[in-house]
Formats: structure tokens, C-alpha cells, sequence
């Protein structure tokens, strides 16, 4: 029978049967039966029955899903009576239309109607607040949760774990699970998907662990976020344990699930088990196909990405944005700037210049394969919507090439667009700031931070101790640091790495102790900036102590650990100790044979030096600009001044290597104790660089040696004209002076100096007196 003579036949039986076929009717109309649903509305107002709750909420339903919200609205206020149902049906229609602002406008209007929400509408009003990340809101709600009862009530709070995970309160999310008596499955799996978002993996497997022992089936969605977690920690067992459960549980492989098990395997590196999932499958689709794509991009097999991409058109599968973007993020890690520039012809030639996904891995490519900002800045402009990606890449770029000026200028605009900083943002143009040096706007932007309630962001907080440490304001860095709801190894290393650059040495290694009181291990990047420390301290206990932290932890393989170690023994004169540091280097790269030259030549060993830097060039590693410095050192160290000669001319024309002010420096130091004066002179008139004052220190101090009174007072002059008030040269010239009998000159010097105010600085506080006020670091660890 048809809905028509279902109707006609119900209305001849009485009015009881036509309002019960009138509400089935609209409750079985969907969007291809809007027609019909019209239809039924019609006679049912005819009837009378326009008063009916179940029809009007029914038809509601279909006005919501049929002709959106606008004409659900107008229906909703026409209608003459109204319950907790038809209230909780219009704002699940503006949610589902994204309309979240004016969703809780609606439920402000109910509250104000007197009509009490249940379980349903609240945890509709928490998916709005969650998509709206307004925290303050949803604990309203969730205050009027718990005082109608429905706290325990899991799709709401399932609503509330998701709510606090993306309001970036993680204790709430977790505090909300742990007191729920009776979680789901839903439940247990956001707050899995919470843990992932943050990056927290193994907590999320843990939690996964945990759900399978409690007996609670996960769900498709469950098993798809797992995986994901899996291929984040490059965890192949697990995963293969969780492939493994799903075939012995006869799970069926649906795509979402065989999408996750080829990101999974890609991830782990496995590709050729991520290429036997994709095709274990007839239906094949976008995702699925781009998943494998970036699997072979994620592993720089970039010839097997491009021929992924031609099967996939080969097969009648249309390449999308996010395909394109995915390809054009594989060229940007392999550096494959010719093959990015043929898929941005491709791009253009199909419309997509102007997609936004598209445009971001254009602008990141540009950036990382050619250093092109310009090329970056065109794509940039060619977006026809730039987002929050396209805006933090491109400030970014302009930091990345020292345009600090420019990148604030992005900001602005960027702002006036309407768009939002985020955490990276905020990290990049706080980089722009510490490059200007300028402390105004490093305040300007912490401002806009706090206003905008995020300086609990570890990114942004990581970033604004690097920026006030940059600027020599340490007590402003330590204050952010202790304000932090969390510190990570980041923030320390940060604040470390800025006090090694000021020189407050003591204070980078007591930042070690911080990190031991908040349970914070160094890692790799932290032991490298804390041995540099203890190399200028000559803090030989304590770089012992790290040295055997490193072996310990499994970080002395790290080429910059072992390059710390190298250059720590170095400078406390510990040879034997520097010769085992570079033979535990698992590559040593040209830092490394560096550091040892150095070493080497600054403790007397030229021979050793000079044959390190031999054995160095047979090992096939390039010198550099460091390396003639070292060999030069090494040849200055015994007076070899044609060995250095040699060396200087032969390396740089090998190696192409651009000699800097100071090679020279250290060529006019050997030239010049050497007695060859004329030699030094020339180098100084000849340098393609402009003479500073320190080499016209280095000349006079040579003349000093050999009383040579008429070139000293000549660098002497030339010296003091770019630095007046530097006292080396009133030192170096009153000693030349006294070397040459000329006994009155040098009192005219000193007295010179004073009448002037320059003052000796005081170096009597030795590195060894410091080295000895520094702690041990690590309890336990009692070095050798």
C-alpha cells in the first residue's frame, strides 16, 4: 500500500489512526522523500494536528535534514508547543551544520524558556562548545551536568573528554574518565584519540591495553586511531599484534580500517607489507591510494611515489589536493626541486593553484628545496583563501632568511585578514624577534599571548623563554619557565643553550638540576650544550659525569654528543681522553675532525695535528674553513710559517673553501712573530676584507716583539681610530716602547690611559677557580 492510501485510509478510520500513520510517515521520510514529507505536513495541519508534539518533532527532524537550519528554524518557531525534543533536534541541526555560536545562542534561549535540557541536549551543547574550543562554556555545562544528575551518563561524557582534549586541558579529560563508572566504548576510544592528538602514544596504547583486559570491544574507529599511535612510535610489533587480533576476531578489513594498516606498516618503514594490505582489497579509493603515496614519500621512495600517483590515475582514481599535497611534501623532504616544479605545472594545469592544501606544500617545497622566498611568496599570493598554515609558513620563510621586519609585516596582515595565531605562529615570530633583538616586541607579542589565554601552550611558553633568553633578559625566561603548567626537555635545552651564548656557563649547568627536580631527562641536544658549558668552566668532574650520563642513556653515539665530548676534553687538556671520545664517534663528520685538530694543536701535539688533518682528507671528509683555521693554529703553535703558507693556498683552492678575517689574523700572527714583517703587511693590504682592530692588534704585538717602534705606532694609531677606548692597544704599545728602551714613551702611554679613563679589565678569576664552584651533576654517577 502506498503512503497516499495509507493516509486516505486512516483519515476515513478516525483521527487516532491518521495521527499515528501521519507521525510513522514523517518519521520514514528522509532526503529523498521530501516531497512526500511536505506532503503529510499539509493534511496534518488540515487535520488539526499541528498541536501533535511527535509530528512536529518529526517533521522538524526532516525540515533540519532536508532544507537546513534556516527553514528548521522558521518551522521550529511557528510551531505552538515545544519540548526537551524539539529543542535538542534544532541544535543537533545547527551543529551539524557547524553553526556552533549560534547553537548555544539556542540553548540560552532555552534555558530562558524554562524548558530543562537532558542528557542528549547537553552533550549536544558540549560538542559545540568543543568545536568552539570555549572551555568556560563547557564547564557550564557540565556544571548543569552534574546537578541534573547525568555525570555518569557516557555520550556525555565521552562529549566532555573530547571538549577538555581540544581546549588543551588534559587533566579535566582524564580526571572525567577516571571517576566514570561505566565508560564504552566510545568513551574509552576519545580519550585514546585524546591522548594521540597530543602526541602521547604510548599513553594511548597503554589506555589500549588496559580496554581490551577490561573486556570493552573496541570499535572500528578505536583500531584505526591504535594504528595510527603504532606508526607515530614506529612500533611494527605492535602493530602487527593489533593486525593480528583483528583477522583472529574476524574484524572485516573495511577501507578506513586497511587505510590504517598501510599508514601503519608505511611508517614503520615497511612498505612492501603497507603495498600487500592497499591491494588485498577491490575498492580502492582516494585515501587509501594517497596513503600509500605519502608511505612512499614518508621513506624518500620517490620514484615509487610518482609511478603511485600514474597507477592511481591508470585505474580511474582522480588524484585530490590533499594527493597533490602529499607528493609536493615528498619532493620537499628529498629536496627534489625539478620534480616539485613539474607537479606545480600539473597543479596549474588542473585548477588547483588556488587550494589551499595545495598552495601550503607549494610554499613549504619552495622553501626547503631552493630557499626561494620569492618563488614561496608568489604561490602564497595565488591561495585563494590562505589559512593558518599558509600564513605561519610564509612568516616562517621570512624568518628562516633573516627578514625579521618582513615577517612582522605578515603578522599584521595576517591579522587584519581575521586569522588566528597559533602556537607555531607565535614560535616563529618570536624567532623574528630575538633576530631584531628587540625587546618591545617580544613584550608586544607576550601581551597578545596572555590576551589570548594560550601562554599555557608549551610551544608558545618554549618559545618565549627562547626569546627573552636571546635578549640577555634571563630573570624574564626563568619566570615564564616557572609559571609553565609543564616543562619539557625543549625548554630547558632552550634556556640552557641562550645561557651558553651569554657566557653565564654556571647557570646552563645548574639548569640540569631543574630538569632532575620536574624528572625531565636530557636528551642528545641538552648533553651537548651542558658539555660546552663544562668545556668553558674547565668543569672536568662534572664533564665526566655527563660523559658517562651519555654512555648510559645511549646518546654518545650522537655525532653532536661526541663532538661535545671531543671539544670538552680538548679544552680541560685531557688528550688521552679526546683521542677515545673521537674513536667512540659512531660518523665522524667535519666537526668532529676539527675539534681533534684543535685539540691537538692547541696542547703541543702539532705532528699528531698535522697528521690528523691528513688522515682526515684519506677518510674522504671535505675541510672546511674551520679545519685551515686548525691546521694553521697547528703550523702558528711550532713556527711553521711556509708549511702554513702551503697549507693555507693548497686547501682553499682543493676545497673551495672562502678564507675569513680570521685566517688572516692567524697568518699576520705567524708572519709576524716570524719576524716577517714586510710578509704580514702585505697580507693586510691585500685581504679582500676590511682591517679591524684585531688585526692591527696582532701586528703591533708583533712589533712589540721586535721593537719595532715606527710600524707599532703606525697599527697602534690605525687600531685606536676604530677602537678608542680598547686598552690592548695602549698595553701592547707602552710594552713595545719599554722593549725598545724608550722608557718616557711608556710613561706618556700610561698616563695617556689614564687621563682617558680606560681601564685594565681584571682576569684574575681563572676558570679554574669557577670550575671549582660547580656542582656535581648527576647523584650517582661518580666519574673516573
Amino acid at each position: 500500500m502506498s503512503w497516499r492510501n495509507a493516509l486516505r485510509l486512516s483519515h476515513r478510520t478516525g483521527p487516532h489512526n491518521f495521527e499515528e500513520t501521519c507521525s510513522k510517515i514523517v518519521s520514514y521520510c528522509n532526503k529523498q522523500l521530501l516531497k512526500e514529507g511536505i506532503c503529510v505536513h499539509s493534511p496534518s495541519i488540515k487535520a488539526g494536528f499541528q498541536d501533535n508534539l511527535w509530528i512536529s518533532n518529526n517533521l522538524l527532524a526532516l525540515y533540519s535534514k532536508c532544507h537546513g537550519v534556516d527553514h528548521a528554524r522558521h518551522f521550529f518557531e511557528e510551531m505552538p508547543y515545544k519540548d526537551v525534543v524539539s529543542w535538542s533536534g534544532l541544535l543537533s541541526a545547527y551543529v551539524k551544520h557547524g553553526c556552533y555560536e549560534e547553537a548555544l545562542e539556542l540553548y540560552d534561549l532555552m534555558k530562558f524558556s524554562g524548558e530543562c535540557p537532558n542528557e542528549y541536549t547537553l552533550s549536544i551543547v558540549i560538542r559545540a562548545c568543543s568545536a568552539l574550543r570555549d572551555r568556560n562554556q563547557g564547564t557550564t555545562v557540565q556544571a548543569c551536568a552534574i546537578k541534573s544528575g547525568f555525570d555518569s551518563n557516557p555520550v556525555l561524557t565521552s562529549s566532555l573528554i573530547d571538549l577538555y582534549s581540544k581546549c588543551d586541558n588534559k587533566e579535566a579529560a582524564h580526571k572525567i574518565f577516571m571517576n566514570m563508572r561505566n565508560g564504552d566504548t566510545v568513551s574509552w576510544t576519545t580519550m585514546i584519540s585524546s591522548f594521540i592528538q597530543e602526541g602521547s602514544w604510548i599513553t594511548a596504547l597503554r589506555l589500549f591495553i588496559c580496554m581490551i583486559k577490561r573486556e570493552i570491544q573496541p570499535n572500528e574507529y578505536t583500531y584505526a586511531k591504535i594504528l595510527s599511535a603504532c606508526g607515530g612510535l614506529t612500533y611494527l610489533n605492535s602493530g602487527r599484534l593489533i593486525h593480528a587480533r583483528m583477522l583472529v576476531l574476524g574484524i572485516r578489513l573495511n577501507l578506513v580500517l586497511k587505510t590504517a594498516l598501510t599508514d601503519m606498516y608505511a611508517r614503520c618503514k615497511r612498505m612492501e607489507d603497507a603495498i600487500k594490505v592497499s591491494k588485498q582489497t577491490l575498492e580502492q579509493d582516494t585515501v587509501l591510494c594517497t596513503t600509500l603515496l605519502s608511505g612512499f614519500c614518508h621513506n624518500l621512495e620517490i620514484k615509487e611515489a610518482v609511478d603511485a600517483i600514474q597507477q592511481m590515475v591508470a585505474h580511474g582514481i582522480t588524484p585530490n589536493s590533499y594527493t597533490y599535497a602529499v607528493i609536493l611534501n615528498g619532493c620537499s623532504l628529498a629536496l627534489t626541486l625539478q620534480l616539485g616544479i613539474q607537479f606545480h605545472s600539473r597543479v596549474i594545469e588542473i585548477g588547483l593553484e588556488n587550494n589551499v592544501s595545495v598552495g601550503n606544500a607549494l610554499i613549504d617545497m619552495y622553501l626547503k628545496c631552493s630557499g626561494g622566498i620569492i618563488d614561496a611568496f608568489k604561490v602564497f599570493e595565488q591561495i585563494r583563501s590562505p589559512n593558518i598554515i599558509s600564513w605561519t609558513s610564509l612568516i616562517s620563510g621570512f624568518v628562516e632568511h633573516g627578514l625579521g621586519y618582513e615577517a612582522f609585516q605578515a603578522f599584521e596582515k595576517m591579522q587584519f585578514a581575521g586569522i588566528m595565531p597559533n602556537s607555531f605562529t607565535f614560535s616563529s615570530i618570536l624567532q623574528a624577534c630575538g633576530m631584531m633583538k628587540s625587546a618591545n616586541h617580544t613584550r608586544r607579542f607576550h601581551g597578545y599571548i596572555i590576551k589570548m589565554n594560550i601562554g599555557h601552550d608549551i610551544v608558545v611558553a618554549n618559545a618565549l623563554v627562547g626569546a627573552y633568553a636571546g635578549l640577555h633578559m634571563v630573570d624574564d625566561a626563568w619566570r615564564i619557565i616557572g609559571e609553565m603548567h609543564h616543562r619539557d626537555v625543549i625548554t630547558y635545552t632552550s634556556v640552557a643553550s641562550k645561557l651558553n651564548q651569554l657566557g653565564l656557563f654556571e647557570m646552563a649547568l645548574e639548569v640540569i638540576s631543574y630538569m632532575q627536580e620536574d624528572n625531565i631527562e636530557m636528551d642528545g641536544f641538552t648533553l651537548s650544550t651542558v658539555l660546552s658549558a663544562s668545556a668553558s668552566l674547565g668543569a672536568i668532574p662534572q664533564g665526566k659525569q655527563l660523559h658517562c650520563y651519555a654512555i648510559k642513556s645511549g646518546f654518545s653515539g650522537w655525532t653532536s654528543v661526541s663532538n661535545g665530548l671531543i671539544a670538552f676534553y680538548g679544552k680541560c687538556g685531557c688528550m688521552h681522553d679526546v683521542k677515545r671520545a673521537f674513536d667512540e664517534a659512531c660518523q665522524p663528520d667535519v666537526v668532529s675532525w676539527n675539534s681533534l685538530i684543535f685539540s691537538l694543536a692547541v696542547s703541543g701535539h702539532v705532528s699528531s695535528a698535522l697528521s690528523t688533518f691528513e688522515d682526515m682528507k684519506l677518510a674522504g671528509v671535505r675541510p672546511d674553513s674551520t679545519t685551515i683555521l686548525a691546521v694553521l693554529s697547528a703550523c702558528r703553535r711550532c713556527g711553521l710559517v711556509d708549511m702554513a703558507l702551503e697549507y693555507f693556498h693548497s686547501t682553499r683552492e682543493a676545497n673551495d673553501a672562502v678564507p675569513e678575517l680570521e685566517h688572516y689574523v692567524c697568518l699576520v700572527d705567524l708572519l709576524g712573530r716570524a719576524g716577517r714583517m714586510q710578509e704580514a703587511m702585505a697580507i693586510i693590504e691585500t685581504m679582500p676584507f676590511r682591517p679591524d682592530a684585531l688585526i692591527y692588534k696582532t701586528m703591533l704585538n708583533a712589533c712589540k716583539i721586535h721593537s719595532d717602534v715606527p710600524l707599532g705606532e703606525e697599527m697602534a694609531s690605525r687600531g685606536l681610530e676604530l677602537e678608542p677606548c680598547n686598552p690592548a692597544f695602549y698595553l701592547l704599545l707602552a710594552d713595545m716602547y719599554e722593549n725598545s728602551g724608550k722608557s718616557d714613551l711608556r710613561e706618556k702611554t700610561c698616563g695617556m690611559m689614564k687621563e682617558r679613563g680606560i681601564i685594565q679589565k681584571d682576569y684574575s678569576n681563572s676558570w679554574m677557580e669557577k670550575s671549582n664552584k660547580v656542582p656535581l651533576l648527576i647523584a650517582g654517577d661518580v666519574p673516573s
